[in-house]
């Protein structure tokens, strides 16, 4: 375990230097061999820190560093998802980067931002990742095994939108929970570079519309 903080604390430090030069590139760190009892520790060492997220899949752990692009591009998801949530009339419940895992099929993961819909659950309904840096775990066999219903991803300036159908995800173009969310009027509001406000008042004119 000692090891393991030293290396986090080398690992701290260059992410710090790396941070400053680059604001477009998350920082990710895989480890093998990790078992559920560390990770359980990392948790509770890190809780108060928002720097730093975890995933755990089966032994393997990853420490990714968001960028700014990254923080960004998730707090602007967030505002568009929740207004058209409130300008819709759907009951959600907010989850934020909530730690879910299960030790049972040896899963845990911190989504991006998530959503229970209707009533609060133990896992989200909708869990949201924003990809800016690939190569680490496989987020969806993670998500299978906590049973979340749908992911959506942002990678690559588009949404990917994946249903859990039985025991595997399947790549889907309308939400079982939100099935009028237009997804490519939604990344062309996030790509048009225009100020969060003036995106918010775009999406509520197009709902009023009857457009979305």
């Amino acid at each position: 375990m000692l090891g393991l903080l030293d290396k986090l604390s080398c690992w701290k430090e260059l992410t710090s230097q790396s941070a400053l030069q680059d604001v477009d590139s998350d920082q990710i760190l895989l480890m093998n061999g990790i078992n559920w009892n560390i990770y359980e520790i990392l948790l509770q060492r890190f809780e108060n820190t928002s720097h730093y997220r975890f995933k755990y899949l089966e032994g393997v752990l990853e420490i990714m560093s968001p960028s700014r692009r990254h923080e960004f591009d998730k707090k602007l998801i967030a505002l568009l998802l929740e207004t058209y949530f409130i300008e819709k009339d759907i009951d959600f419940y907010p989850l934020g980067s909530t730690t879910f895992r299960r030790e049972a099929s040896a899963r845990g993961i911190e989504p991006d931002e998530c959503y229970c819909f209707d009533s609060e659950k133990s896992v989200p309904d909708l869990a949201i990742e924003v990809v800016v840096t690939s190569g680490g775990i496989d987020d969806l066999l993670i998500y299978q095994g906590l049973g979340v219903r749908e992911v959506l991803f942002w990678q690559n300036n588009q949404f990917l939108l994946y249903s859990l159908q039985g025991d595997k995800y399947e790549k889907v173009s309308k939400s079982v929970f939100l099935p009028d969310l237009d997804l490519s009027f939604l990344a062309s509001l996030i790509l048009s570079g225009k100020k969060p406000k003036d995106l918010i008042l775009r999406l509520r004119e197009n709902i009023s519309r009857g457009n979305s």
